[in-house]
């Protein structure tokens, strides 16, 4: 007795009804024929969607800090603190709008290969100065001549 052979099936999108491979909905579920959306389609669907994502977002975050800075910075008083110094910063939004920078402070002699302090500025409104102390441990306890560079969002 020979056994006919079993087609693969699997279930249909919409009822579960088995249907076989290739095909998304059974004939009941779609009565018509309708041709099913191939995978490429929702693929490029999808990646067309997270790109746009990412544009906007990337337009929304450039408005966001757009007329903040140019954000020109001195340094103040320097002098020994908890295993660090403790550094006064004097930091001018030239911008039109609040902003917010960060400063790194370095020494000048290193020509950028010694250590660097990063941090972050208080928000400052537009055309204000803001003064505030920091302290900082990249470069030990003993002062010297420092240079500081703010940097626009």
């Amino acid at each position: 007795m020979v056994t006919p052979a079993v087609e693969p099936t699997h279930g249909c999108a919409r009822c579960g009804d088995p249907v076989p491979p290739g095909v998304g909905l059974c004939e009941r579920c779609n009565p018509l024929g309708l041709r099913d959306v191939a995978a490429s389609q929702v693929h490029g669907t999808v990646f067309v969607a997270v790109a746009l994502a990412i544009v906007i977002l990337a337009v929304v975050a450039r408005l966001a800090v757009s007329g903040a800075g140019p954000f020109p910075a001195t340094l103040g008083d320097i002098a020994p603190a908890d295993g660090g110094l403790a550094i006064t910063l004097m930091v001018t939004n030239e911008g039109a709008s609040v902003g917010q920078t960060t400063c790194r402070i370095h020494d000048p002699v290193d020509q950028g290969g010694g250590p660097s302090a990063f941090v972050v500025s208080p928000r400052i409104e537009p055309g204000a100065t803001a003064t505030f102390r920091v302290t900082v441990t990249e470069f030990g306890s003993i002062g010297r001549a420092f240079a500081v560079e703010c940097r626009t969002p």
